[in-house]
């Protein structure tokens, strides 16, 4: 009789290197957060980078999805489009992104959906931007909406006419 062995058992495509997967795979990694479409703001004397909560036009604030992903980088000029080889050099880009884990070669959080089966862990893990977030069209200033931990924003003392 000969040897019994177990099936085999592919290694699921999100534990594989980035550049062995085909853009079906690529695509699938996001966990949907939208926290890359949230507008950021960069120091031109320190070079560090601050975050809004002010999220580009085509953000379903709601749903933290794009509302026209195909056809963003036509409406949205300056959208930049996350590849294989610039997703582990970009610092803007959250800790908990999948593109950066695995870019690292870390595995994918429990709360991913391709961990967890659940597209909503990642709203009840606190991740998404889902309804936390204000559309670039009504947001009114940018710089009224940075994120800075243990700093508040404090309007100027509006001037008297004289």
């Amino acid at each position: 009789m000969g040897e019994i062995t177990p099936p085999f058992r592919a290694t699921p495509f999100w534990e594989r290197p980035l550049d062995t997967l085909n853009d079906a795979e690529w695509e699938a990694l996001c966990d949907g957060c939208g926290q890359c479409c949230l507008h950021k703001l960069e120091d031109a004397d320190t070079g560090a980078i601050y975050e809004t909560n002010v999220a580009c036009t085509l953000l379903d604030c709601e749903t933290a999805r794009c509302t026209d992903y195909p056809n963003r980088k036509a409406k949205v000029p300056d959208c930049l489009q996350l590849t294989r080889e610039t997703a582990g050099t970009l610092a803007w880009l959250p800790q908990t992104c999948a593109y950066r884990l695995r870019a690292a070669g870390e595995p994918l959080p429990s709360w991913h959906y391709l961990i967890s089966g659940d597209r909503n862990a990642v709203i009840d893990a606190g991740i998404s931007v889902a309804g936390r977030v204000i559309s670039e069209d009504e947001a009114g200033p940018i710089e009224e909406h940075v994120m800075i931990e243990g700093f508040q924003l404090v309007p100027a003392p509006e001037e008297e006419d004289e």
